[in-house]
């Protein structure tokens, strides 16, 4: 399957973009409305830290205002993402022309709008249950006030997908006519016969190879599993607001915040500058410092195919200068930003603790080892292909040392701000992220001022927002089909499968290998990580493994399957960064795939990688 790389552009190009395809004073206010929910998404925490300390108490009902900020934010980042066909898809359609293109993008928008309009049908039960049971946020304002904001953003969605079905209104007429019969069966049938499922599963399926957002294809086989199970689908909205309004989950979008801010700014630039001057030197040194800057910007923004297109430009000319073959430095920029996701403030890592019930603080401390591994694996690949004759070793230029220090200074110091926020105890992870928000914006906008404060930081917020949206959207509405696989007990009987048919702990780690690498290559990792990761765990617990070691393991293998031949999202990352054939990144990445796999199987089978230094600070 191909990713849809629009979905996911560079940071670092937002500036190059043009505006999306429904401009405008209606995109422009909802782009403006966007980024003020995120200004006061980062300002509350940072208002509460500030009021705790000097006060001595904080802002009264802070905490759920920015669990509710977040909800908000996810709803009207995914309108703004159908607005401008940016829902995170995988999309077979690219590979079709003329009419057979033209029915498939109708038949995937058609199938798409009715899970949306089923969604927003099962949202108002929410609301309604909600505002019977009178509850209050704070400050008098009531919950369901809040709630209404998840049906009318299902309702946007499901018609901008229908606007955007077809381009004349004859073919948008047959979308809607489409999507109302696949909505047809859940209001016109008391029950679900069994053909009615199967059918709709397929469809669901088919649909999402033909270019349906990946958020139908999830939230539609919930819904069709739980009015099959006769359980309300009503059950689905509550699961969405209840992750989408999770107390740990605001930290995601504004560590991403960070990330974005500096992938925008002049930051990669300086980091690349200070890892060449420490190491450019040395045999294989630009390797070292591309390895360096792509881990650093992957930890941040979450997403390793993201460096690749915000980097991949700057690290690019830095490997063909320091005398590598293009072949291998498109490899070795394809593979560089691996390590990141399992580092401090890495989103994904975020995600499984919460998933998983585990200290988000101990799966920090429980990468570290790991990901010194795997960059440590890219770097030493990448030091031996450097050829002998450009390897020439120079004195240390410590004046340009110390000009690159002084520039990054504020950009190496990044990280240190959450780490020190949570080590003291005197933030939470969700104001850790804000602490680290804001200072990034501050260096970016005031100290550099590479961003305009009116005008570039409203922008990245906004971009930043409509790409949360589309992740939490998947994300919500997979908590839904999650717990039907746990209410069905489906979770139980694979742990019994696995516990009784496969006995041996290192067989089970060595399928889990196989199976989650075959998840990476096709799957995203947030939702992977909210429907698969629940299941690993309950399996994992019947073998007696470390949660934490056994997140460790999940999030190596997912990344890992981004580098798969052939099908890894990477491979196309970098096929559409530097406009190489898919076939040309893969025998480019292929070392890089079998020593990073060493390293995962390393990961797996010797545990105190991942929880040695945790045992060391617990």
């Amino acid at each position: 399957m191909i990713p849809r790389a629009a979905a996911h552009p560079a940071p670092g190009a937002l500036a190059e973009q043009a505006p999306g395809p429904a401009g405008g004073r209606l995109a422009a206010a909802e782009n403006t409305l966007l980024a003020i929910t995120f200004a006061l998404l980062a300002g509350l925490p940072l208002a509460e830290i500030v009021l705790r300390a000097f006060a001595g108490t904080g802002f009264e009902g802070s905490s759920a205002l920015v669990q509710h900020l977040t909800m908000a934010l996810g709803m009207l980042g995914a309108a703004v993402a159908a607005r401008d066909e940016r829902l995170i898809a995988f999309s077979g359609a690219t590979l079709l022309t003329g009419r057979t293109a033209a029915l498939a993008r109708l038949t995937g928008h058609a199938a798409a709008a009715a899970v949306s309009a089923l969604l927003c049908y099962a949202s108002l039960e929410l609301v309604a249950t909600e505002r019977a049971a009178g509850r209050i946020l704070a400050h008098g304002i009531p919950v369901w006030s809040t709630q209404t904001l998840i049906p009318i953003g299902f309702g946007v969605i499901g018609l901008r997908l229908l606007a955007r079905a077809a381009p004349q209104f004859e073919g948008q007429l047959c979308a809607a006519l489409l999507a109302g019969a696949f909505v047809a069966p859940f209001v016109l049938l008391p029950a679900a016969p069994g053909f009615v499922v199967s059918a709709g599963l397929a469809v669901l399926v088919l649909t999402t190879l033909l270019g349906a957002p990946l958020f139908a294809l999830v939230g539609g086989a919930a819904l069709i599993l739980l009015w099959d199970s006769g359980v309300p689908l009503a059950a689905v909205a509550v699961n969405h607001y209840g992750l989408t309004a999770n107390p740990s989950l605001p930290a995601i979008p504004l560590f991403t915040l960070a990330g974005y801010l500096l992938a925008e700014s002049a930051a990669p630039r300086r980091l690349i500058e200070v890892f060449d001057a420490l190491f450019g030197r040395l045999r294989g040194g630009t390797a070292i410092a591309t390895v360096l800057a792509c881990t650093f910007f992957t930890s941040f923004t979450g997403a390793s195919g993201v460096t690749v297109l915000a980097l991949g430009g700057l690290a690019m000319p830095l490997l063909l200068a320091g005398g590598y073959p293009r072949k291998p430095a498109l490899g070795l920029i394809t593979a560089a930003g691996l390590p990141g996701t399992l580092l401090l403030p890495s989103l994904p890592l975020i995600l499984y603790a919460i998933v998983a019930g585990v200290s988000i603080q101990d799966m920090f401390v429980a990468g570290l080892l790991p990901a010194l591994l795997m960059a440590c694996i890219v770097a030493a690949w990448g030091i031996s292909r450097q050829p002998a004759r450009a390897a020439a070793r120079t004195s240390l230029d410590w004046r340009r040392v110390r000009l690159a220090l002084a520039a990054a200074r504020w950009e190496l110091s990044v990280p240190l701000v959450p780490i020190l926020a949570l080590t003291t105890g005197h933030a939470t992870p969700v104001e850790a992220a804000a602490l680290t928000a804001i200072y990034v914006l501050v260096i970016t906008a005031v100290v550099h001022r590479d961003l305009r404060p009116r005008t570039d930081v409203p922008r990245v917020m906004a971009e930043c927002g409509l790409i949360i949206g589309g992740i939490l959207l998947i994300m919500g509405v997979a908590l839904g089909l999650t717990n039907y696989l746990v209410d069905a007990q489906i979770s139980d009987r694979m742990a019994s499968w696995a516990t009784g048919s496969i006995g041996s702990r290192f067989l089970f780690l060595l399928a889990l290998n196989a199976f989650l690498l075959l998840a990476g290559c096709v799957v995203e990792i947030y939702p992977a990580i909210l429907i698969v990761a629940p299941l690993v765990t309950h399996m994992g617990a019947g073998f007696g493994i470390d949660p934490v070691h056994l997140g460790i393991i999940f999030l190596a293998n997912m990344e890992l399957g981004y580098l798969t031949p052939l099908v890894g999202l990477n491979l196309f990352f970098a096929s559409y960064r530097f406009g190489k054939p898919v076939a040309e990144v893969f025998r480019a990445v292929l070392p890089h795939f079998c020593a990073l796999g060493c390293g995962v199987l390393a990961i797996t089978y010797l545990p105190w990688l991942s929880t040695g230094l945790l045992d060391l600070v617990r």
